[in-house]
């Protein structure tokens, strides 16, 4: 009996700027690929908002996909921190 690999069913998001900066998360493959876009709800500074962003780049490491996401201001809530050290936290 031969054992085939399971197909990956998730894959690790970077958030590379934005209030998310340096954060990661798990998200599930749709129809078996990434998201190119998706929006996250978080809190800054205690105020709930959408930011919206946007698939930049992807690499496999140790077998699993890895997707950097880039911020769009233009299409996510605005929001304005305080604290530069406060990068949010996400509900997802």
């Amino acid at each position: 009996m031969t054992e085939t690999a399971a197909t990956p069913t998730s894959y690790t998001v970077e958030y590379v700027d934005g209030p998310l900066k340096g954060q990661f998360d798990k998200r599930v493959f749709v129809g078996g690929k990434h998201d190119k876009t998706f929006g996250v709800i978080a809190l800054v500074d205690g105020i709930e908002s959408n930011f919206e962003y946007t698939a930049v780049s992807e690499r496999t490491l140790n077998g699993e996909l890895h997707v950097s996401y880039s911020f769009d201001a233009a299409d996510s809530d605005p929001y304005v921190s305080g604290d530069d050290t406060d990068l949010g936290e996400a509900l997802v």
